[in-house]
């Protein structure tokens, strides 16, 4: 019988891992910090793409589950200048390529995949602790503890897993993005939706920008993207809405009104959001019974790809332990030797994107890109 796989992190890589050993009859169990799969929101819209995200879902058999929830019309992008002039426009082409979905209905998917009981809430990891041999011993903020013999931490940015493996710890990347939202937008945000348009819109300046995405619902996603230092994020009081909103629409003095409302207008509390990353090239050496997934083992600035990348993961490290169910360290290692390279060179792109999105040349990189790309959808930004 299989050795049985722990998992610290019920997010989309933990959770393809986790759907993908099941369909292979290898145990597993999944602990998550929140109290409950509704416990928190789950974040805005993915695009899904071919070469990664796509090819974990058709791996974990829910391609139809996945098309079921797609956002149709999803894929246009437009980017505007302060003043809400429209400098580019591209459509959704209807290609279908890189789908839209929402995070939480991607989730969901994954969730109602499993068996109940496969994953425990409110189980958050306060420690590992080697124990030899492989083994590792979990032990928990309620009291409790388990050992495992093959533990995979999907526990993103803050890993409690990583320090078994890794010295390394995240460093803050210079930008913060503030998350707002506006509902019912087509009735009570007419110019602002009409400015957003049907999918993602970008109005960029060197060091600030606004990035908003048309989601189900009538509901307008906004990211408010700011290189700015951590001292200016903690000298903003994100627990007062109005007066968050007030200092981070402050920023944006003298840009059209149907951009600032974005801000203004959000109808929830903005939240801060500073981007923390690892080094590009982060790796370890091979530490047996345990190894990382997603964010957990290659945190990088949003780029569109850090979600197609943690299922890549877990859709891969899981068919891994599946063809070598005697063998996990060859399992481990092969999982390795494919993803160090792979998200390394997906790092350095990130990085490349934050500086397109924020630096100098902002937002004519952006529309060089998109524009450039134009011919071929697998191509194209993320949204």
């Amino acid at each position: 019988m299989a050795i049985p796989v722990t998992i610290i992190g019920a997010g989309l890589g933990g959770l393809t891992l986790a759907r993908i050993l099941h369909i292979h009859d290898v145990p597993v169990t999944v602990y998550d910090a929140d109290a409950s799969a509704e416990a928190r929101t789950q974040g805005g819209q993915l695009d899904i793409h071919p070469d990664n995200g796509q090819v974990a879902l058709e791996a974990a058999g829910l391609v139809d589950e996945f098309h079921a929830i797609i956002h149709e019309g999803g894929e246009a992008a437009r980017a505007l200048d302060p003043q809400g002039a429209v400098l580019l426009d591209d459509p959704d082409d209807g290609s279908g390529r890189r789908p839209e979905v929402l995070r939480g209905d991607l989730r969901r998917i994954l969730l109602e995949s499993l068996p109940a009981g496969t994953v425990r809430w409110g189980k958050k990891l306060v420690r590992a602790t080697s124990l030899g041999d492989g083994r590792h011993e979990l032990a928990f903020a309620d009291g409790t503890a388990v050992e495992t013999s093959v533990l995979v931490g999907a526990d993103g940015a803050w890993s409690r897993v990583r320090p078994l493996l890794s010295d390394a710890t995240p460093d803050y990347a210079g930008a913060v993005f503030v998350e707002t939202y506006l509902h019912d937008v087509d009735f009570r945000h007419t110019a602002t939706a009409e400015a957003v348009g049907a999918g993602a819109m970008y109005a960029l300046t060197p060091g600030k920008g606004i990035a908003a995405h048309r989601e189900a619902g009538d509901v307008i996603h906004t990211y408010v993207e700011l290189m700015r230092s951590e001292e200016w994020i903690a000298g903003i009081d994100f627990s007062d809405a109005a007066a968050a909103k007030a200092a981070v629409a402050a920023e944006f003095d003298g840009w059209a009104p149907e951009l600032t409302a974005l801000i203004t207008d959000g109808e929830t509390a903005p939240v801060s959001r500073p981007i923390y990353t690892l080094p590009p090239q982060h790796r370890w050496a091979r530490v047996p019974g345990v190894t990382l997934v997603g964010d957990a083992g290659h945190l990088m600035p949003p780029s569109g790809e850090g979600a197609n990348l943690a299922m890549l993961d877990g859709a891969e490290l899981g068919l891994a332990i599946a063809a070598h169910p005697d063998d996990i360290e060859l399992a481990l290692t092969d999982y390795e030797v494919a993803m160090f390279p792979r998200s390394e060179a997906e790092a350095v792109d990130a990085h490349e994107m934050l500086d397109l999105l924020l630096g100098d040349t902002a937002p004519h990189g952006l529309i060089a890109l998109f524009t450039g790309a134009s011919s071929d959808p697998e191509e194209k930004p993320a949204h």
